[in-house]
């Protein structure tokens, strides 16, 4: 068994549980029934589409779930998968969403299109709110419908013929968004790496940093911090050390924020509290996971003016152009709530969210290192990194998900760094993380003795 090979120290059977992207046989003329079933044209399918190797990570968690329920219907199944929100909006931000919706309906107060960079109020909040003192203009930023869309506005921005870096493990939308835009090359399987993009190795053996003396140059270097899936948030000398590292190379750092508002230590929130950090990176973050904005969808991007291309010309500019082009701005009633987010009775009211996932993550960390389990995270992001060492992570998932019905997400799905890991979210409600901490604590007693 999956779990018992951690005690064992041997390796899974080989029958490993590891979900491939299912393409479909379709036809141009008549399946068996002599029934037109398609219509061949001869349009070309993107080659970059057949680059991708698997399912998007996520729905693919969501399939399985399905899969599961199919099997087990009357099974109380508990989500800590995904990682999405699972406690109410506060009050005082659904309460300005339908104040506006309200006005939409008066001749004073309807609005239509509004500016493609989001509207003035939102930006000069979120300036203030998370850049007060580091020189960040409302002009620099973006707002948007998230960070997971942002990601690949920017991939379009900087196009084909550039290499990025990663690090491994990491949020897959990084690599699938760099394959769908051509830049990943081909897919080596031996290595379960993509041959253009640089892994750069993120675990415990390098303090969850990696190795830059060892990293080759790339145009574009993703970094995540907090880091989804580990929970590790980057210290302060790391980060000095990562700009100082584009800086050289002439890099431009894409940083992640979008999980920053659960930093407990003194890890720097913004790669902008890093001197330098202007010249060399953007900035993308989110109101999913700190205001519970999942389905509501907003975020933003910051590029600072100084932020040039080899040319002299600013990234900005060619940014306004991309959100101007593909997109529309944000919903006007996601960012009336977003403004009141960012009032002062809205931030004490999602403070009290974080604090409520931070709790869950305690629990969990504390349950499963209980049972001698070696755990990462849950200091400083929701998310629990548990190593099964000698163990695939997706007969991992599979065990857990049959035996427990709890999801949880497998660490190879997010690059070949987190095999023999599994991501577990504190996204959920309470009661429900306690029923898991018993549940787990079950699984891995059995599996002990």
């Amino acid at each position: 068994m999956a779990i018992r090979a951690m005690y064992n120290s041997s390796i899974c059977s080989a029958d490993v549980f590891q979900p491939k992207m299912v393409v479909p046989s379709f036809s141009c003329t008549f399946n068996t029934q002599n029934v037109r079933i398609g219509h061949c044209t001869k349009v070309p399918r993107n080659v970059n589409m057949e680059k991708l190797q698997h399912g998007y990570l996520f729905p693919e968690i969501e399939r399985q779930k399905m899969m599961h329920l199919k099997r087990h219907p009357h099974a109380d199944v508990i989500d800590l998968g995904v990682g999405d929100t699972t406690q109410p909006l506060p009050t005082t931000v659904t309460a300005s969403m339908v104040d506006f919706v309200h006005g939409l309906s008066t001749a004073s107060g309807y609005k239509g299109y509004g500016p493609e960079q989001g509207e003035k109020a939102l930006r000069k909040a979120i300036s203030d709110s998370f850049y007060k003192d580091l020189g960040i203009k409302p002009s620099e930023v973006f707002v948007s419908d998230g960070a997971q869309c942002d990601i690949t506005r920017l991939q379009l921005l900087m196009g084909p013929n550039l290499k990025i870096a990663v690090q491994d493990p990491s949020f897959p939308a990084y690599i699938d968004s760099s394959v769908i835009i051509g830049q990943a090359g081909k897919f080596v399987d031996k290595a379960g790496k993509y041959k253009n993009i640089e892994y750069m190795t993120c675990g415990p053996q390098t303090n969850f940093f990696p190795d830059l003396p060892s990293i080759s140059r790339t145009e574009l270097i993703f970094f995540n911090s907090p880091n989804n899936p580990t929970g590790h948030a980057a210290t302060r000398k790391q980060l000095q050390q990562l700009v100082d590292f584009a800086r050289v190379n002439g890099s431009i750092i894409i940083f992640d924020s979008a999980y920053a508002a659960y930093i407990t230590d003194d890890s720097p929130k913004s790669i902008y509290e890093i001197p330098g950090a202007r010249e060399v990176a953007i900035e993308v973050s989110s109101f999913s996971k700190f205001a519970g904005f999942t389905g509501v969808r907003l975020g933003w991007t910051v590029v600072p003016e100084e932020l040039l291309y080899s040319n002299g010309f600013p990234v900005m500019h060619d940014f306004n152009r991309i959100m101007c082009t593909c997109f529309n701005g944000a919903s006007s009633i996601a960012q009336a709530g977003g403004l009141a987010c960012l009032s002062p009775e809205g931030l004490r009211a999602i403070q009290s969210l974080v604090d409520y996932y931070m709790e869950n993550a305690r629990m969990l960390v504390d349950a499963l290192t209980s049972l001698g389990l070696t755990v990462y995270g849950g200091k400083n992001a929701p998310y629990v990194w548990v190593h099964f060492p000698g163990s695939k992570s997706w007969n991992v998932f599979a065990e857990i998900l049959e035996k427990t019905h709890i999801i949880t997400v497998p660490g190879s799905g997010f690059g070949p760094g987190g095999e023999g890991y599994i991501r577990i979210s504190a996204f959920g409600l309470r009661h429900s993380i306690i029923e898991a901490s018993q549940r787990l604590k079950y699984l891995i007693y059995q599996e002990q003795n």
